[in-house]
């Protein structure tokens, strides 16, 4: 029957700094590992205090508060007779370490702290999809190339631990020491040794280096490895971290338990779980992406057995007769289950295929899942949205009805968390037994659209505002602002004298910006007032205001659901959404024309956001992949453009297209310091406060732009003078 054991990994919706809450959801997955006859139990990176807790571990209190949540989770009778693996901040001599604190039976065997910490430096997740759509270009990236990753600060945080396979004596906390009865444990780089197998550890980037530490365990012996991360959501990544757990035991074969954070802990990064088993680089258990489960535990039963057939190689054997021993602690227990204590019934987890979501589906879930628990948590009474008949707002607004869909499907399964949660955010009392049965009433409950229109909004936009907010279910007010905008213009002729026209009206380019940034921020102003308000003419209970949504996508810059997705993305999940949740309303937002509607509509001009910005959209999206995931300046951003566009467009036409681009990316990078915080999604996010650290005040990149006009010369004197096939003909020196 081999040496079956049955493991369990989970991944938990955390929330920074929820100390008593944490603790719960930890003990809970220790009950359901121990109900499914797990013996080892993996819990997520940081799962004690939550990941985002950031400058929160400059405090000692975050410290104190995890070792008394660590004694009450080892002194519960529900975590006895299981190993378990938990995650927390630990500060040894002074420093503060990233560790992994490993018990059993209210024993500490070890303290392992973080080797390899995220810092900015990772191996690249995918960044731009083969084919990225621009017409007749087709763009080659290198998916797993270096790259910078703005979310991670560990280091600002922490210290690695730099001493691989020693340990030494922690000094225990006596919270903690009058529990286990220990004055000491061991601190360090250490493996386990149980009676039939032998487990290391190690945590979220150290699967991402070149030399992780399963390398070493697996060629030490090591037979069953844990991963304990806090890996957030960005399109398209999963298939990479897939290939990265799958790789980790394939060469050397093995047993790899993957645990995640899953949801929003406090901060723009949703934890996207999909815990996992992988076997010899198969995989035998992979739990959700994206869910509103508090606690998801993955379970599998696996036969060491084949781990150690799976290394008879000869060449991988010769590597491990040279491999350095880890200090090896004892504890005496066993993982498998003896031959007289397996059911007959009992076999190995069979191999799964990996389940992926389309980008789409992406946009759909990660942005709802997040949303929800930042309204769950904040003590909001829901949600405000200016819906202006645009793709944008569409988009928000159709985040948010997929958010009532997973709260729907949730409640189905009978999800006892979103069931109270969902009774309290509707306004029902606490002895309720009330149920939602479709979206569209959690939506009227708990999301408010508007639609402020002035003399330039036209009827189409109106229209589709109006259809939207029907369809989905949302609670829609509908009226015009043209009086308070008059009023502001006109107090600004009678202390100037001057009348200010719009540019179809023979004003200037000033007066033109002015008084469409009145409208605009006039909107900005009536959204807070109806979300303070609108509950208490609804007489909504308990006093708490809406959130305003914003809706600003990654390319042109509240709380923002796709403030870091591109627009192109963004038309990709409104037509997935239009057939996938039946909204063909949706159609008519994406065959519109993108417009701010701020300016009169004559008979001969119709504002567009693309003609005012110079570019199209597409064209934007490549300029900020370029800017901020290849790191290219002007001139290395118009040499690659040269390559992409060439066939399009002249080298003049590039280069006044990026000098464009700089010129606007420069006066424009001040108002990223405040930008509204945004659900992250894409690496090449603007966020200054958080993802894109870049000066504001920038001078003018005259040395770039005359190397530039320097070559489109020679280009042009070489007969590159227009884009497309001519350009085949151009030979350089």
């Amino acid at each position: 029957m081999g040496h079956l054991v049955t493991l369990a990994t989970c991944s938990l919706n955390q929330w920074a700094l929820d100390f008593e809450g944490n603790t719960e959801r930890i003990i809970e997955s220790i009950r359901k590992a121990k109900a499914a006859g797990a013996t080892l139990r993996v819990g997520p990176e940081l799962e004690i205090t939550g990941y985002g807790v950031l400058d929160g571990f400059h405090e000692g209190d975050t410290f104190l508060h995890s070792w008394e949540m660590l004694a009450r989770i080892i002194d519960h009778p529900d975590c006895q007779d299981i190993v378990v693996d938990v995650g927390m901040p630990v500060r040894h001599r002074n420093v503060s370490y990233n560790c992994r604190v490993i018990f059993y039976n209210r024993k500490i065997s070890l303290i392992r702290p973080k080797m390899w910490l995220a810092n900015g430096s990772l191996l690249s997740f995918s960044f731009i999809p083969a084919g990225f759509p621009f017409t007749g270009q087709t763009w080659v990236a290198d998916r797993d190339v270096a790259r910078l990753d703005g979310n991670y600060r560990e280091l600002r945080h922490f210290t690695p631990w730099q001493r691989p396979q020693e340990i030494e004596d922690y000094y225990l906390e006596q919270i903690v020491g009058k529990i286990t009865g220990q004055y000491k444990v061991p601190f360090g780089d250490a493996v386990i040794s149980t009676r039939d197998t032998c487990f290391g550890v190690e945590t979220c980037e150290e699967l991402f280096t070149p030399n992780g530490p399963h390398i070493p365990y697996g060629l030490a012996g090591v037979e069953i490895i844990s991963n304990s991360s806090g890996s957030h959501h960005e399109l398209r990544k999963l298939d990479t971290r897939i290939n990265l757990i799958t790789q980790a035991t394939k060469l050397s074969g093995g047993i790899y338990l993957y645990a995640n954070q899953q949801g929003c802990d406090g901060d723009r990064l949703y934890y996207d779980g999909c815990a996992m088993i992988v076997v010899n680089g198969n995989i035998v258990a992979q739990g959700s992406q994206f869910s509103l489960n508090d606690v998801e535990v993955v379970t599998a039963t696996v036969d060491i057995e084949e781990v150690r057939t799976y290394r008879s190689s000869s060449s991988r054997n010769m590597q491990a007769s040279k491999q350095s021993p880890f200090v090896r602690l004892d504890l005496d227990t066993r993982l498998s289950r003896r031959d007289d204590e397996a059911e007959p019934s009992l076999a190995p987890s069979e191999t799964l295929a990996a389940r992926y979501h389309a980008p789409e589906e992406e946009v759909a879930l990660g942005p709802a899942c997040w949303l929800w628990d930042y309204l769950r948590r904040s003590g909001a009474a829901g949600f405000f949205l200016p819906l202006s008949g645009g793709i944008d707002s569409c988009a928000t607004a159709t985040i948010v009805h997929s958010m009532c869909r997973e709260v729907i499907k949730a409640v189905s399964e009978g999800n006892e968390q979103v069931i109270k949660d969902v009774r309290r955010l509707c306004a029902e009392p606490a002895d309720s037994t009330w149920l939602p049965t479709t979206s569209q009433e959690v939506c009227n409950r708990i999301f408010h659209t508007s639609f402020m229109g002035t003399q330039n909004s036209s009827k189409e936009t109106r229209d589709r505002a109006k259809g939207l907010a029907s369809d989905i279910g949302s609670y829609h007010v509908d009226f015009n602002f043209d009086t308070v905008v008059t009023a502001l213009t006109n107090l600004f002729t009678v202390v100037t004298t001057f009348q200010p026209k719009f540019k179809v009206h023979g004003g200037s380019r000033a007066e033109n910006q002015a008084l469409q940034n009145v409208q605009a921020r006039l909107r900005m102003v009536l959204s807070y007032l109806f979300a303070s308000l609108l509950p208490t003419v609804r007489q909504r209970p308990g006093g708490g205001g809406l959130l305003v949504l914003a809706s600003s996508n990654v390319d042109v810059s509240e709380l923002n659901p796709i403030g870091s997705i591109s627009k192109v993305d963004l038309k990709k999940f409104i037509a997935w959404s239009r057939d996938s949740f039946e909204l063909p309303i949706l159609h008519e937002f994406l065959s519109a024309t993108p417009t701010a509607e701020l300016e009169p509509i004559t008979a001969t001009y119709v504002q567009s956001d693309e003609a005012d910005m110079g570019v199209t959209y597409a064209e934007l999206s490549i300029f900020g992949r370029l800017r901020k995931i290849q790191k290219l300046g002007p001139w290395s951003m118009y040499e690659r453009l040269l390559h992409l566009w060439g066939n399009e467009y002249s080298p003049r036409e590039i280069y006044e297209k990026t000098r464009h681009f700089f010129y606007n990316y420069a006066i424009n990078r001040h108002k990223q310091t405040v930008i509204t915080p945004s659900y992250h999604a894409e690496q090449y996010s603007p966020d200054d406060n958080r993802h894109d650290l870049r000066q504001f005040l920038y001078p003018s990149f005259s040395w770039a732009y005359q190397k530039m006009e320097d070559s489109v010369k020679y280009w042009e004197s070489k007969g590159w003078t227009t884009g497309k096939a001519q350009k085949k003909s151009v030979k350089a020196d």
